[in-house]
């Protein structure tokens, strides 16, 4: 058994350990709600530019767009949203592991643009080629950031250096439920439950004015960078969530820690004590 000041120098430990994960954990409380209020409010704008793009582009009948036909490129850029700080759970991990496993992307084919460090290091290390990096974004998420990473990915599409382009993200359900999700932006598909919604339907075909062409140019960027910056504020939001979890459930383990040291450390003391006695006891005897 570990001596009395080895169980005591590690139960300081234990308790400066979590005075540090009770702190993080009511930071990422306080930066969650704001998180989370700023996802609600996002998310059914999200929602509605992704279903109405789709059903718009349903109805629109046949248009010969680039943004409508995959590129002759076989690159896929995918846009990865992770944290630049660890000590979330699987939050990270969950991520890399959505682009690793996925059936719709081959390593050979992928070209990342990484917002976070996090996935950037782990994809990096597995070999993924990486086109950009945007760490600072996490920071604060703005839509001025969202229209830049919409840019660059929108002209590689249209220079032909990548003929794909998916978003990586986690999607925030509450706060202790976080999805994370591989959206395709291009070329734009309609889904498939979509689809069968607006089969029982009767459709109208969509017309443009001026041209479908000149329409698509400007909506179809302004729905690239909705979806980024939505994802962007989920992300935050998951991120905190999972965060506030981990410190959560490692405040209670070394709290169970602690409990388990004390009880170690008063056994050894009453040891200590019974030996102690019985020495007193034993040299009284000799002596008499």
């Amino acid at each position: 058994m570990a001596s009395m000041t080895d169980i005591k120098r590690r139960k300081q430990s234990v308790s400066s350990t979590q005075k540090i994960t009770k702190a993080m954990k009511l930071v990422s409380t306080v930066k969650l709600q704001k998180a989370k209020q700023k996802a609600e409010n996002t998310d059914p704008y999200f929602n509605y530019m992704y279903n109405t793009v789709c059903s718009m582009l349903d109805r629109a009948g046949a248009i010969e767009h680039p943004y409508l036909k995959a590129g002759e490129s076989k690159k896929k850029a995918v846009i990865t949203i992770s944290s630049n700080k660890g000590l979330a759970g699987g939050y990270n991990g969950n991520i890399t592991k959505l682009i690793t496993e996925s059936d719709q992307l081959d390593k050979e084919d992928v070209l990342l643009y990484t917002i976070g460090k996090k996935a950037h290091d782990m994809l990096k290390h597995k070999g993924y080629d990486v086109a950009t990096q945007h760490d600072e974004v996490m920071e604060a998420p703005t839509f001025d950031d969202a229209m830049d990473i919409g840019q660059e990915v929108l002209d590689a599409f249209t220079n032909g250096e990548v003929g794909e382009i998916y978003l990586a993200y986690t999607h925030f359900k509450n706060t202790v439920v976080h999805e994370p999700k591989l959206l395709k932006l291009l070329p734009v598909e309609i889904p498939e439950e979509d689809r069968k919604k607006d089969d029982k339907d009767d459709k109208m075909i969509m017309t443009f004015e001026p041209n479908p062409e000149e329409a698509l140019d400007m909506i179809v960027p302004k729905y690239i960078n909705s979806l980024i910056y939505g994802a962007l504020i989920e992300a935050v939001a998951s991120e905190n969530g999972a965060r506030m979890q981990a410190m959560d459930s490692a405040t209670s383990n070394a709290e169970d820690i602690i409990s388990d040291l004390t009880l170690k450390y008063n056994r050894a003391r009453q040891e200590s004590i019974t030996q102690e006695l019985t020495e007193i006891i034993g040299g009284a005897e000799a002596i008499s």
